[in-house]
Order: C-alpha cells, then structure tokens, then sequence
C-alpha cells in the first residue's frame, strides 16, 4: 500500500518486480513446455496405432525414454492385457465410428505397475474428411473416488461369483465324478434323427493339444455339443482342457442356457488362473432340439471362430456370434446368444483356428475364413460324415503349412428319411 504523497518504499517495489517476473515467465513458457509438463499424460498416434507423439508427463508414468516409444510401439502396447482385449473389442470399434470418445477406464503398464487411468481420444481429420492420426489424453485416476468405488463394486462382485461357483460346484461335484476322463470322446453317440461327424488332427504328435469337443445328451429330445482350444500345449493345456470340459458338461447339466454356461465356465476358469500362470479358452456351446423334420440350434460363443453352415441347396455362410469374449481373461465377460434351424440337407460345422490359420501357397498365407466358406460351399450338401471326410482330406494337403491342432465337429439334418448315424475320424 503506497503512504500519502509519497512513493513506493523498497519493499513494495521488490513485490511489484516479483509480480513483473512472474507474469513475465508465464507470457514465455511455449506450449511445447505446456504440453511436455502438463498434468495429464499427452500422445498423438497414427490409425494404426504407431506412437507419433508423447509428452513427458505419460513418459514419466511409463517409466520409458522417448526412443523407446516414438515410431517403436503402439498404443494398445502400453496397456495391460486386460486393456488391450478392452480397446480391441469396445474402446477401437467405438472411435471408429464416433470419431471421439471419452473418459473410458483403463490400466496402463506404468513402470511394471498396473495404474488405472481415465483415456479420452478423437480422431483428426483433414478438410476431405480423411483421418489422419488419433490425439489421446490420459488422466491418472488412482485417487479418483469414483474409480476407486467401481473397482470395489467389481470386487464384491467378483466374490459373489465366487461363492457362487463354490455353490455350484458343490452340487455338480457328483456329476463331475462321473464324466469322461480323457480328453476327447471315445466316439460320437448316436442322436435319432442327425448325422454326426468329428475329426481331430494333432500338429506336434509329442504335445498334448489343447483343442476339444464333445457331443451328449441332456435330456429327452435335447442334445448339448461344444467344442474349443485352450491356451497352449502340454501337460497344463491338457489340465485346463480338462477342466473346461468336465465344468462345460456340469453346467450343463444344471442349466444348459448356451450364455449361462459360458458364463459359469468363465467364472471358474479366471477364478482357477487370475494368478500365476494366466490361461484362457474360446469355446462354442450349443443345444440341439430335434423337431418334426427340422432341427433348432441355440448357441453361444466365447472368442471362437463362429460356426459355419452348409445348407441343402449348396450355399455355405457363417452364422455370427458377436460379443463373446476370450474365457477366462476376466472376471465378467459378456456372451450372446444366436439361433438357427438346420432343414433336411443341412449341416452345421464347428471348426478350431488350426484349420483357417494353416499357411498355404508359395506365399505361406493364411488360409482364413472365406476360403473355408469357399470350399464348404464346392462340397455336395451330403451330410455331416461326407463333409468331415472333406476336410480331413483338406487338413491333410495343408502338409507342414498346418502348425496347429485341428479339431472338428459336424451335424447334419440327412435330407432323405432320417436315420441315426454317427462317424469319429482320427
């Protein structure tokens, strides 16, 4: 405060130059410096991902040097296995299509350390309308209240499934006792009125694989099938395969809703490896109901292939399943439901990964889904037995270029009188 009819005395004027200093070096920060330093975490990625851009802030949380990360690794590469299947599967397909999302929890992989963060990015755009690359902002939410009491609700639910699966294996632990103890059916039952064919080809003879299928009944005129690859070979995926069928069967049995067992075998799979050696499956489940001439199909699936159907007049197309995760990655995975009807000539096949990801040609490319649909599609509509005879002879062409089990399973509605048939090839 200046005294009447003087000036500044020596302490006032050292404030006012303070105050002068001050406003001076906040006129001189650049927005590089504002960008580098800012409290939230800055990267601008290209639409594949590749890190363009970081600032210092999230390169500080990473515990990573720039060189390290620009033009090196992608964004999905800073995350946790549980945020990639998140970006991958939710976060990715909901910025393509709005161009701008918001606010969505995720964990990154801060220095070893898995710290949950608030990620919000939008897709800029040239003056045609073209994307260009992806700015992202990333808040750290480790002392947010609300992240902290949804991670709580998680955890009590977690704990509920939990003792909910205790429960239930509880009461299945008779009928458990009593299942198969190899990996794979003897051979397939005879069900009234279908055709019934499975294949299974082993790529490395001195491993255990991991894929699996089965066929049974569940009750009168209801018969359950699945079939899947876990994680993996050896003695652990044989363990988990087995896990996987006697917990598929057991479900079943209590409550054989395609989305209720997989949610029940999902909850015992994560519960049986969170910790430690992570594992995981993808799996189909369906349930078969004969019917006057026709056959209703229900079905869900958990990450796997979806299925494909040949019908009578010789078109083959694949029925979708979407939303099923991969099994055992998290403790509450979304699963969906979807139905057909198999008609006198048709049939409906189940296929694992080892058959469309075999490395075909000069070129050793994928052999993939539309060529399989193809060659469904060139094969006479003769019946569950036939088709798995032509693949089998498929499988067998592929040489060295398959490096992967091949499981397969096929049934059929016989187009002339119904019979009862089944046929394992091995």
């Amino acid at each position: 405060m200046c005294r009447t009819g003087q000036g500044p005395g020596p302490d006032e004027e050292q404030d006012v130059d303070a105050t002068n200093a001050a406003f001076t070096s906040l006129l001189e920060d650049s927005a590089e410096e504002l960008y580098e330093q800012a409290p939230c975490g800055y990267l601008s990625t290209l639409m594949d991902g590749t890190i363009a851009k970081i600032n210092a802030t999230l390169l500080e949380w990473l515990g990573l040097d720039r060189a390290e990360v620009v033009g090196r690794m992608r964004f999905t590469d800073l995350l946790t296995v549980g945020g990639k299947l998140y970006h991958e599967t939710h976060f990715a397909p909901l910025l393509q299509m709005k161009g701008e999302i918001s606010g969505i929890a995720m964990d990154i992989k801060a220095s070893g350390v898995r710290m949950p963060v608030l990620v919000s990015s939008k897709v800029k755009s040239s003056e045609d309308g073209d994307p260009l690359l992806i700015r992202t902002t990333v808040f750290d939410a480790r002392d947010r209240r609300a992240y902290e009491a949804e991670l709580l609700r998680g955890r009590r639910a977690a704990e509920e499934a939990r003792r909910r699966s205790e429960a239930d294996r509880q009461r299945l632990q008779e009928a458990l006792a009593v299942l198969q103890q190899s990996l794979l059916p003897a051979e397939l039952p005879a069900v009234p009125g279908l055709e019934a064919g499975s294949y299974y080809h082993t790529a490395s003879p001195d491993l255990l694989g991991g894929d699996f299928y089965d066929l049974f009944p569940l009750d009168t005129g209801r018969w359950a099938f699945f079939l899947g690859d876990v994680c993996g070979k050896g003695p652990q995926a044989a363990a988990m395969t087995s896990l996987t069928r006697y917990t598929l069967r057991a479900a079943a049995l209590h409550d054989a809703d395609p989305v209720a067992v997989l949610t029940t075998l999902n909850t015992v799979l994560h519960e049986r490896y969170a910790s430690g050696d992570t594992r995981y499956c993808t799996t189909i489940f369906g349930v078969l109901e004969p019917d006057d001439g026709h056959v209703s199909v229900r079905l869900a699936s958990g990450g796997h292939p979806s299925a494909l159907i040949q019908r009578a007049d010789g078109s083959a197309d694949y029925l979708p399943t979407p939303g099923g995760l991969l099994i055992g990655v998290l403790p509450e995975a979304p699963f969906t439901a979807a139905r057909t009807t198999l008609q006198p000539g048709d049939t409906l096949l189940l296929y694992t990964d080892g058959l469309t990801e075999a490395r075909t040609g000069p070129g050793r490319e994928l052999y993939g889904e539309d060529a399989l649909r193809a060659f469904t599609a060139a094969q006479p509509p003769a019946g569950a037995k036939a088709l798995i005879t032509a693949l089998a002879g498929l499988v067998a062409s592929f040489d060295d270029g398959l490096d992967d089990d091949t499981a397969l399973l096929a049934v059929s509605v016989p187009a002339s009188v119904p019979t009862t048939a089944s046929e394992d090839l091995t």
